[in-house]
């Protein structure tokens, strides 16, 4: 479409022509015909489909064949894809013409890019004669996308022309990205994030990690424990249209930010996922999600989290845990600590006994003496803090669960 009342005049000397969008080739598809031996055709569909070019030799049945076809459209194109698009000016008259300037931008709902390869003009362009250009630009934004192409040239009279076109097309999502956050009581934080193809076409997933704030250095937990590093979704790490795959990484506070109890707590920018996939003959997209953030915890004045716990114990045998106060506060704290016994769980040592003054975010660390009267899995309660400054407590029960076994009983009973 020209915006150019002169354009017409225009185009009886030099054109302007997207030849086409330069995607790669697909796998040329063939619909088979093939009846019963005992039918009238007889064998006549399958000699018809070996002697077809198109066919795979030994296995004609197949929909896909072994030729290539060129795209016949402009297709679908996805965020994230590398749009490639092939400009050729020609010059259709019999006179030269002079200082030619081809630029391509591209417009979208938020900014206009120029893609041309050369902002220098072109001397002359003798008749018959053409200019060519590649463009490239990786697709960044959804929605509608203007190709503007304008050309500007002298004509030997001396006289100035200028003309424009306009190509549309649309930029499509590819990817549905949900994300999840589990805070644990250690500081780390779990990410749990569902990637899902929404176009037409399978994906090859060929990588998917999580790039972690300044804060946090992260584990990747989609590896097996084999002693292998392999994918826990195998070795082929394709995705089906519709489909829809987990991805699960677990964030730890770096060591010079994980004594800040103040600072981790009020972290929320945890990081960003950086997705590269290829899609039909290795066409590559990559999306990156903005920074991901979380909600942050509420921990209160007083934190209370374990250091360390046995996961198994023995029946009425004493074990050893070990507790870390952190004083989430803004004051200083005057704390004492209070055990109360439950029904399977009890304590072994003084209750009531003073902790002293803890500081703001700071943490102390104090080794604890437990028994259990009952096998099973057993839940740890019946910590209190009170903070004798203001004469409030704190209570943290269901603080961890330990696995309870009775050592006398022998496996076979």
């Amino acid at each position: 479409q020209d915006t150019e009342h002169t354009a017409a005049q225009h185009l009886k000397k030099i054109k302007i022509k997207i030849m086409m969008r330069l995607t790669k080739p697909t796998l040329f598809t063939n619909m088979p015909v093939t009846c019963e031996d005992r039918d009238l055709p007889g064998d006549l569909f399958v000699r018809l489909m070996k002697d077809d070019p198109s066919t795979v030799k030994g296995a004609e049945t197949l929909i896909l064949g072994e030729m290539l076809t060129l795209p016949q459209n402009f297709g679908n194109i996805f965020l994230g894809e590398t749009f490639s698009s092939y400009i050729s000016v020609h010059n259709d008259s019999n006179q030269i013409v002079k200082d030619i300037l081809v630029k391509a931008d591209l417009q979208t709902s938020s900014q206009r890019l120029n893609l041309s390869a050369s902002n220098s003009a072109v001397s002359e362009l003798k008749p018959e004669c053409c200019i060519d250009d590649v463009i490239h630009h990786e697709v960044k934004e959804i929605g509608t996308h203007i190709l503007v192409c304008a050309v500007s040239y002298t004509t030997q009279m001396g006289e100035k022309l200028y003309f424009r076109k306009f190509f549309k097309f649309q930029v499509l999502k590819p990817l549905d990205v949900k994300t999840k956050f589990y805070n644990a009581e250690t500081d780390e934080v779990f990410l749990e994030a569902q990637i899902q193809n929404i176009t037409t076409s399978p994906m090859f997933m060929e990588k998917v990690s999580l790039e972690p704030s300044m804060m946090y250095n992260v584990t990747e937990l989609n590896i097996c424990s084999t002693g292998l590093i392999e994918s826990t979704f195998g070795k082929m790490s394709y995705l089906q249209p519709l489909d829809t795959r987990q991805y699960l990484y677990c964030l730890k506070p770096k060591p010079e930010f994980a004594e800040k109890a103040g600072v981790i707590k009020g972290v929320t920018v945890i990081g960003k996922l950086d997705i590269v996939w290829k899609t039909n003959l290795g066409e590559r997209g990559r999306l990156q999600t903005s920074q991901l953030q979380r909600m942050a915890p509420g921990y209160g004045d007083v934190r209370l989290s374990l250091e360390l716990i046995p996961d198994t114990v023995s029946l009425e045998e004493p074990f050893d845990i070990t507790c870390k106060i952190t004083n989430c506060s803004e004051r200083t704290m005057d704390l004492e600590l209070e055990m109360c016994n439950t029904r399977s769980v009890h304590w072994c040592g003084v209750s009531g006994r003073q902790l002293g003054k803890l500081s703001p975010n700071a943490s102390l660390s104090i080794p604890l003496t437990l028994l259990s009267s009952v096998q099973g899995l057993q839940s740890i309660s019946g910590l209190r803090l009170t903070d004798t400054f203001l004469k409030r407590t704190y209570e943290y029960d269901d603080i961890a669960q330990v696995c309870v076994v009775c050592p006398y009983t022998s496996p076979e009973s």
